[in-house]
C-alpha cells in the first residue's frame, strides 16, 4: 500500500500534500433525496454540524434520514491540503477524514438528537479505523461550529464514555476540534447509497445506547 506509514499516524503540515488553489471538480448542487441546495449559504435559521464516521457512504445517509434535516454533503475535513481530492486523502497524506456536513432545523431536530446519531450509528473507540475500513481518514471526528456545539459534544462524549466502558469498549478516540475548512467530495459520492442502493456501508454502531438529552444546545 503506497504511504502505508501515514495509515497509522497524521502527516504534519509539512509533510501533506500540497493540494490546490481551486477545487479539481465541480458539484450539481442538489441533493438526490431531499431536494435541496448542496452548498451554501443556506437558508436563515438552519445550522451546520459536521461528523466524521468513518466511510462517508453510509453515514451521510444516517443523518438524511433523520426528520429536521435540510441536506446533507460528504467532503473531507480536519487536515492540512487544501482542495484534495479522494485518492489523496485514500493515500493518508493530507490529514483529513471523510466528514458528513449536516443542515438542520434546530426547531425540528437539535443537536444533541444529531450527536445520539452520531455516537450510536458507529464505534468511536477504534482509532484510525471504522470496521474493516483501516486509515487515519476513517477516524471519528466532531467538528463544531459554535462554544454550544463544542459544550455539547463534550457532554455528550462525557456522558456516553460510562456506558462504553459498561458495555466492554475501550475510550472514546473521536477527534472533537472547532471546524476548519470543509471540502467537498466528488460528484459520485455525494448520496452514493441513494445512487447505488447496493452500494457498500460499512456503518455500524456499537449497540449501546447513548443517554438522551445529554446536553443543551444555545442558538
Amino acid at each position: 500500500m503506497f504511504f502505508s506509514r501515514f495509515k497509522t499516524k497524521l502527516p504534519t503540515s509539512q509533510e501533506a500534500l500540497p493540494g490546490r488553489v481551486e477545487p479539481a471538480f465541480r458539484l450539481t448542487d442538489r441533493h438526490t433525496v431531499l431536494g435541496n441546495p448542496l452548498s451554501g449559504p443556506y437558508p436563515e435559521g438552519l445550522e451546520v454540524a459536521d461528523f466524521g464516521m468513518g466511510c462517508f457512504w453510509g453515514a451521510e445517509r444516517k443523518f438524511w434520514q433523520q426528520d429536521g434535516v435540510w441536506t446533507t454533503l460528504v467532503g473531507y475535513q480536519g487536515g492540512h491540503t487544501p482542495n484534495p481530492t479522494y485518492e489523496e486523502v485514500c493515500s493518508g497524506e493530507t490529514g483529513h477524514t471523510e466528514a458528513v456536513r449536516v443542515v438542520h432545523d434546530p426547531a425540528l431536530i437539535s443537536y444533541d438528537q444529531l450527536l445520539k446519531v452520531f455516537w450510536e450509528e458507529h464505534d468511536p473507540t477504534q482509532g484510525f479505523r471504522q470496521g474493516n475500513d483501516a486509515g487515519t481518514q476513517y477516524r471519528s471526528a466532531i467538528y463544531t461550529h459554535s462554544p454550544a456545539q463544542l459544550a455539547a459534544a463534550e457532554a455528550s462524549r462525557d456522558a456516553f464514555q460510562p456506558a462504553l466502558t459498561a458495555s466492554g469498549h475501550g475510550p472514546i478516540t473521536t477527534e472533537l476540534l472547532p471546524a476548519g475548512p470543509f471540502y467537498a467530495a466528488e460528484e459520485y459520492h455525494q448520496q452514493y447509497l441513494d445512487k447505488n442502493p447496493g452500494g457498500y456501508c460499512g456503518i455500524g454502531g456499537t449497540g449501546v445506547s447513548c443517554p438522551i438529552g445529554v446536553a443543551r444546545t444555545r442558538g
